[in-house]
């Protein structure tokens, strides 16, 4: 891909998952945190995500950029990675649940947003891609499937609804 030209610094947040029997478990290099990596001048950061990723955790079944946010002076795109479960043992985990997502106004960002927030919204995200892109629905196995199915999108909500 083509680098992309953004002044300043631009940070690839990942949040690595694996499916197991129990359910999916945050992990990767930082454990059970998103791993911050800031984006090389000239890479494309869904490359350089690609690269570290695929070198980090062998493995690699699905890497997809959910959303972007400007935080700490730095523009900030998260990466969902699912990883295959094999590789969980060599990283610290914690289970994923379900939290509220950081509301904004019609025209203004959230004041706050935690990661678990983020991540909810970059799985909301990954059960749409799995019903409309073919390439998500074949990487994912049955029970990521299941998982999905209880993400629903809740459009208008913060508008009353």
């Amino acid at each position: 891909m083509l680098p992309i030209d953004v002044e300043g610094p631009v940070t690839a947040e990942v949040f690595t998952l694996a499916m197991t029997d129990f359910g999916p478990l945050l992990t990767g290099p930082c454990g059970p945190a998103p791993w911050l990596i800031e984006a090389g001048h000239g890479e494309h950061p869904i490359d350089t995500v690609r690269r570290l990723a695929g070198s980090a955790m062998p493995g690699l079944r699905l890497l997809h950029s959910t959303s972007w946010r400007f935080e700490r002076g730095a523009v900030v795109l998260s990466f969902l990675v699912v990883m295959d479960e094999s590789r969980i043992g060599e990283f610290e985990t914690v289970p994923v649940h379900r939290v509220d997502l950081a509301r904004s106004t019609a025209t203004e960002a959230p004041p706050a947003i935690g990661y678990e927030q983020v991540l909810e919204h970059a799985l909301r995200h990954l059960a749409w891609l799995a019903k409309e892109d073919e390439a998500v629905r074949v990487a994912l196995d049955d029970r990521w499937h299941d998982l999905l199915e209880g993400y629903v999108p809740e459009p208008f909500l913060q508008l009353g609804g």
